[in-house]
């Protein structure tokens, strides 16, 4: 039997929603939307939206995370003086109160949440979306396992898909899961 590669299982370019770095998140949301109604796979939506600069160059990803970060501007803030911040702070013991004493510290969500939406549409993609570092590009004729060790080392919801220096798709965590979990049920 022969190994699957990762472009047996990733997602083309052209089937994936993409914006300019200078759309809004307004815009953003419009073309993922759109392409979730047009995906023809089953299993799962698409969950990002894949960023191209003024060169249609893929530069960044705008994850639903990323989104929702983007709706209190104070994270960006708390970042910049807190290395850990974007690391997810729970994941290091912090109690349940001690979240909430953050919230009170930076002020967080003091605006009705719909005046909060209305303002973060109108943002740039640039100024929220995520740059993938070096370990986040998967070449398409890399094997399952490889593929699988990178989203695994780097936590990774889905790896930029090369051939050569172009990126031609999107490898996702639940597309790799469903051939692994067809691959245990046999």
């Amino acid at each position: 039997m022969e190994s699957k590669t990762v472009k047996d299982l990733m997602i083309p370019l052209a089937e994936y929603a993409t914006v300019s770095e200078d759309a809004t998140l307004n815009e953003a949301l419009l073309a993922l939307d759109k392409a979730q109604k047009e995906f023809n796979q089953a299993h799962y939506q698409h969950r990002a939206v894949l960023v191209y600069d003024k060169s249609n160059k893929i530069v960044g990803k705008l994850s639903q995370l990323d989104i929702i970060r983007a709706l209190e501007p104070k994270y960006e803030q708390m970042g910049k003086s807190n290395p850990l911040s974007h690391m997810g702070l729970s994941r290091f013991g912090f109690s349940p109160q001690f979240m909430k004493e953050i919230v009170k510290q930076f002020r967080l969500w003091e605006k009705p949440i719909e005046e909060t939406c209305r303002d973060a549409a109108k943002l740039k993609v640039k100024d929220v979306m995520y740059t993938p570092t070096e370990g986040e590009y998967v070449e398409d004729t890399a094997s399952l396992p490889v593929a699988i060790h990178q989203l695994l080392m780097g936590m990774h919801q889905s790896l930029l898909v090369t051939h050569g220096k172009e990126i031609v798709g999107i490898l996702r965590l639940t597309d790799v899961f469903q051939e692994v979990k067809t691959l245990l049920i046999k």
